[in-house]
């Protein structure tokens, strides 16, 4: 199946609930939780060790604030980017959330995930 193909409906159904589950172990600082609908690609360039250190230094890693703004989405390829407007409890200001979908054995899963 090709993602794609879905409305955009269906992907934020799928979406949404991924873009959360980010957010809240990223706060948590929790990697098996934080990376559990990654694809096997992206799986191996965010591996325990250095998502440990990034959690532990980046400040933008946590404190992010639960309520979202779903700004868009971009069609490309064999993929899908959705667009966040997300807030930082501590650090004021609006960011970019980067969220990338596609197929992974019949599964939505995440290939890539960033916030500017």
């Amino acid at each position: 199946m090709n993602i794609l193909e879905l409305s955009d409906e269906e992907i934020l159904a799928a979406a949404d609930p991924m873009w959360a589950d980010l957010v809240k172990y990223s706060n948590e600082q929790n990697y098996g939780a934080f990376t559990r609908h990654f694809s096997s690609t992206f799986i191996k360039g965010a591996n325990e060790v250095e998502m440990g250190k990034q959690f532990a230094r980046s400040d933008l890693a946590k404190n992010l604030s639960e309520d979202t703004e779903y700004l868009g989405m971009i069609r490309r390829g064999d993929y899908v980017t959705v667009m966040y407007k997300v807030i930082h409890k501590e650090n004021k200001g609006e960011w970019l959330g980067r969220l990338v979908l596609g197929y992974e054995k019949d599964k939505i899963r995440i290939f890539g995930a960033t916030l500017f």
